[in-house]
């Protein structure tokens, strides 16, 4: 009982919502905190202060998350040691992602992964880069998805993709006849683009002022699904990774114009804390990123039969 309330404690903290927990346990919101409240007694001590929106740590919650987050890390490394003796995978596999991963694209990669690994807790939330550097910095998350990823410090990252980008237009545009499109070819066009705290938008900015071409920025998203939204109903033109615009063009919904140096590629990378060990889950996860990727329809292809770079 002792170690099922601190798992719950840490799933409180983890998810910074006692809500969030409870769905995560399929237990109810008061099962949740009834864990917490035999927990405190059990130790004597306030570990959450509840009095405050959002809840805040203690000093002692502080220190007991600390302790129990280690403590069962190596418990799930000892559990992951053991069971690689008996070629089975199982445990727990927390993955944190950028919106602009793509959302179809990543569904069919953890639907394939669960089907292969049933015995895997498998969960994915999509963030902010910056909050998915802080889950992987806290520990609450095994793997984390990113583009334009950072090597160094803290972190490791293992090299996935090159995704080219390219203009992205409604099939009506007067463009839309060309096969490649000119940096030129955006001047003046209205422009549906990243908000300016992401990396790719610094990118894309970068080389429009390379190639002296002025747009006008109608809208900004944090996310490509919204940004192909906004193009689709003619609010302007974008530029975006062309494998992510895959299925809208198959359906005609988009059209999609590779840039005529073709020379801008989006990196995305596998990126997880340096000095912590990889689950046998985590490691899996990983030969199936490399191995397949998703076609067209969000089904996944072998790597070989793809068009990734």
């Amino acid at each position: 009982m002792l170690l099922r309330n601190a798992e719950i404690f840490c799933d409180i903290v983890a998810c910074h919502s006692f809500s969030k927990a409870a769905e995560a346990r399929n237990l109810s919101q008061p099962a949740i905190s009834q864990a917490l409240q035999q927990l405190e007694e059990y130790l004597g001590t306030t570990l959450i202060d509840r009095s405050k929106r959002p809840f805040h740590l203690t000093s002692a919650g502080e220190a007991y998350y600390e302790g129990c987050r280690k403590l069962f890390d190596g418990f799930r490394r000892l559990e992951d040691n053991v069971q690689q003796l008996g070629d089975r995978v199982t445990g727990r596999l927390r993955i944190a992602s950028i919106y602009s991963v793509g959302l179809l694209q990543m569904a069919a990669f953890v639907t394939r992964f669960q089907t292969e690994y049933p015995d895997v807790e498998t969960s994915i939330e999509y963030l902010h880069p910056d909050q998915v550097y802080d889950r992987l910095s806290r520990d609450e998350a095994d793997l984390g998805l990113v583009s334009f990823p950072r090597d160094g410090g803290d972190f490791s990252c293992i090299p996935w993709q090159e995704q080219e980008l390219g203009l992205v237009i409604t099939p009506e545009h007067p463009l839309a006849d060309q096969e490649l499109a000119k940096w030129e070819d955006l001047a003046g066009e209205t422009f549906v683009g990243f908000t300016s705290d992401l990396r790719i938008r610094r990118e894309i900015d970068r080389r429009l002022k390379q190639a002296k071409v002025s747009v006008t920025v109608v809208h900004t998203f944090d996310n490509i699904e919204n940004i192909k939204r906004a193009v689709e109903i003619g609010a302007g033109v974008s530029i975006l990774p062309l494998p992510t615009v895959r299925r809208e063009v198959e359906h005609g919904f988009l059209k999609a114009l590779p840039l005529e140096d073709r020379s801008f590629y989006r990196p995305l990378g596998i990126i997880h804390k340096r000095h912590k060990h990889l689950s046998n889950a985590a490691e899996k996860f990983v030969e199936l990123l490399h191995d397949e990727v998703p076609a067209d329809d969000g089904a996944l292809v072998p790597v070989g039969m793809s068009g990734a770079r």
